[in-house]
């Protein structure tokens, strides 16, 4: 629960104090254009971008990460070191990438159960995408879903619910269908 407190809705900032903040960028970085990144970033060294990727304000992201083309990233989201978010993806605010995951092509997490709802913002919940977890292209994510270590997510799933460690996960609704760890084709 602490990553969750470390972004919560009390840790937002006024959109007056957004031209007042800097963001900071690390070593050895490539930002193609038009790469657009809000003040109030925290990026660490090898980070790069694909082409007309937007980053909103106030994210802390790691080392190695690497955003694809079109892909954007609302704010107030932690990505740590090495994780790999191909292009077309859209990353909701209040989300967590642990390190060393993976978003394929047009994946979607999303963080409003009810969008339309009155106080909306006051109940928003992005996923948790749990280490070393892969998800196939064109899987969607819904609000508040923790996704376990090492867990595979196949192309075009819904989640609807968590998903232990180590799980294959396919369908919509996703249901599992096996463990990555007796599958002798993928290495963990």
């Amino acid at each position: 629960m602490k990553i969750r407190e470390s972004i919560s809705k009390k840790n937002l900032k006024s959109k007056s104090n957004m031209s007042k903040k800097k963001y900071s960028l690390g070593i050895n970085a490539k930002i193609r254009k038009p790469t657009i990144i809000y003040p109030g970033n925290k990026i660490g060294n090898s980070f790069q971008t694909g082409h007309f990727v937007t980053i909103r304000e106030d994210n802390r992201i790691g080392n190695n990460v690497s955003i694809g083309s079109h892909t954007n990233i609302e704010h107030h989201i932690i990505i740590e070191d090495n994780v790999r978010i191909h292009s077309n993806c859209f990353v909701p605010e209040f989300s967590v990438l642990k390190h060393d995951c993976w978003l394929g092509p047009n994946v979607v997490l999303t963080n409003a159960k009810y969008p339309r709802s009155i106080n909306v913002r006051n109940s928003l919940l992005g996923p948790i995408i749990g280490e070393f977890a892969k998800i196939g292209a064109n899987s969607t994510i819904l609000p508040g879903i923790k996704i376990g270590k090492h867990s595979l997510i196949g192309a075009g799933s819904v989640v609807t619910k968590d998903v232990s460690e180590y799980a294959i996960i396919t369908g919509n609704p996703g249901k599992v269908i096996g463990d990555i760890r007796k599958n002798k084709e993928y290495e963990i």
